[in-house]
């Protein structure tokens, strides 16, 4: 679910999608979730100081690639 035009989503969306993700994981790999915690996010500074669209797709994108290789070698 790699984001091809993840500039045309929402911030609420983007939220949307990594709640949905994290979820999954909980419910399907609940042993990743240590992963999560530890998991370094780099926040761009903007002027307000707001997470942006692009942190959030970043953020994702990490989640995403986690959950991919790890269900590929634990099947």
């Amino acid at each position: 679910m790699i984001y091809n035009s993840s500039f045309m989503k929402t911030i609420h969306q983007l939220n949307d999608d990594i709640l949905k993700i994290t979820q999954l994981i909980r419910e399907s790999y609940p042993e990743l979730l240590k992963f999560i915690g530890e998991m370094p996010v780099r926040i761009s500074e903007p002027i307000d100081e707001a997470i942006t669209r692009k942190d959030l797709i970043d953020y994702y994108s990490t989640l995403e690639s986690l959950l991919k290789n790890y269900s590929v070698d634990h099947k």
